[in-house]
């Protein structure tokens, strides 16, 4: 019996993947620095004599009482923008099971397997750490969540170049972190429910899909109907943003004929832009704007709730993603990729750890009964995506200089097709194509020699 053939951990994507990561991360990553400005923003506001201006624009009510949503504006960045996130999130998972790493079951098992131990190890060090002291367990899910697009600006910003497998590798945890985060908001923190608003919202729901599925287009029609289901989630008890979810996975992610573009394709195209650089930046603008005195970040080490977040987000999520990476490569036989080693897998575990934007709303639904612990929570995880941060970037920067060599290699085009050469290493039209580019090359090298000998002549003549 023929041994069985290994399978590559963090090998080389297809094109069309690599295309779409590729442009998916460009706009993340935009939007990654928006948000840390964002951040840093409310933590000035809230942090200097603005606080109180800061203060009653979040608490500013507005909207329609007798539909439930007569709201703070706080609350509106939560249940509204971020619904425009996990919409864009339930996009990306879609495309992911049909057309991305996760439809092979085979090729997916190694990053799911180091996602879901990603959000487990985090959550077991939470309440180990608060049970031990004595704390509240409620909080077990706040250091489960990674947030790519600022995990992608702490790049940007220290100028460190990422490899394409270990961006693909990246991108598919937080994937499937966004569906655990989903899981996690529907199944935990749902506690009354309307059965009557949530019928509607699911009629709402049915009513997209027929629409979607006829092929009926046009912003006019599925905007208003968005709307109206979000209105009936919200109003159900269901946390509002997972109707944003819902209509996601509805997408068709498929190419039909005489279709250039999927559905899901166009419309992410055109909402990640928004999520990305307008919806999830003003969530973290009322979010993040926690009180951040001396006492304060003392009480994040010394209270068992935020030690363990903090603890969970720099420890449990770096151990859980190399773990789990590395337990499924050695019982699935998987070669790790020649062109980089666990340390490579160590550091993008370990830039996991910035949570952030799922991290700060769950905190939020956690410790919904009282305010205090939810302010320390929410300091927490910006010193704890702080310094997973600082560490990821270290570890990082130390590979750096590999990391372009390799990136530069992947980009190379030298016979300027406009697709990277190491995609065509196994067609003979690339081989012959770079083989009259050097004769060209040649011929014009040894004219100018030619000339260079002609001028020496002259020059060695008589005066």
């Amino acid at each position: 019996m023929a041994a069985p053939t290994s399978r590559k951990f963090l090998g080389r994507q297809s094109l069309p993947e690599r295309t779409f990561i590729t442009d998916a991360l460009r706009t993340e990553t935009v939007g990654g620095v928006i948000l840390l400005v964002a951040a840093i923003v409310a933590l000035i506001l809230a942090n200097t004599p603005l606080s109180g201006f800061y203060g009653d624009i979040k608490d500013f009510s507005f909207g329609p009482g007798a539909l439930h949503l007569h709201l703070p504006v706080a609350s509106w960045a939560t249940d509204g923008l971020l619904t425009i996130f996990f919409f864009v999130a339930g996009i990306e998972l879609k495309r992911e099971l049909v057309a991305g790493e996760l439809r092979d079951p085979k090729a997916a098992a190694l990053p799911v397997i180091a996602a879901v131990c990603g959000m487990a190890v985090p959550a077991i060090v939470y309440v180990t750490v608060s049970a031990s002291g004595g704390g509240s367990l409620t909080g077990w899910a706040v250091p489960t969540a990674t947030d790519i697009a600022f995990a992608l600006a702490v790049l940007a910003v220290i100028g460190t170049a990422l490899p394409a497998a270990l961006r693909a590798f990246l991108l598919t945890l937080a994937v499937v972190d966004d569906l655990g985060a989903i899981l996690i908001i529907a199944v935990f923190f749902t506690q009354h429910i309307n059965f009557v608003a949530l019928g509607l919202s699911f009629a709402g729901l049915a009513l997209f899909w027929l629409l979607h599925h006829k092929g009926v287009r046009g912003a006019w029609v599925y905007v208003p109907l968005a709307v109206v289901i979000w209105a009936l989630m919200h109003a159900s008890g269901v946390h509002a943003t997972i109707s944003g979810v819902a209509m996601g996975l509805m997408l068709r992610c498929t190419v039909r004929e005489g279709e250039e573009h999927s559905p899901a394709e166009r419309v992410e195209h055109r909402v990640r832009p928004l999520s990305a650089g307008l919806a999830v930046p003003l969530f973290a603008l009322f979010a993040a704007g926690v009180p951040l005195s001396g006492n304060a970040v003392a009480d994040v080490f010394t209270r068992p709730e935020t030690l363990g977040v903090v603890l969970g987000l720099i420890v449990g999520k770096a151990v859980g993603v190399f773990g789990g990476s590395w337990c499924a490569a050695r019982f699935t036989r998987a070669e790790l990729n020649e062109d980089l080693v666990w340390a490579d897998v160590f550091a993008v575990a370990t830039l996991a750890g910035i949570g952030f934007t799922v991290s700060l709303l769950i905190g939020e639904l956690a410790f919904a009964g009282d305010p205090t612990l939810t302010e320390e929570a929410k300091a927490a995880v910006l010193i704890g995506s702080l310094c997973a941060a600082l560490l990821a970037g270290i570890l990082l920067k130390l590979r750096n200089t590999k990391y372009q060599r390799l990136c530069q290699e992947e980009e190379r085009d030298e016979d300027m097709d406009g697709i990277p050469d190491v995609y065509e290493l196994d067609s003979p039209a690339y081989h012959l194509r770079m083989a009259a580019i050097h004769e060209a090359k040649a011929a014009e090298h040894r004219r100018l020699a030619e000339v260079a000998a002609a001028n020496d002549s002259g020059d060695d003549g008589p005066a």
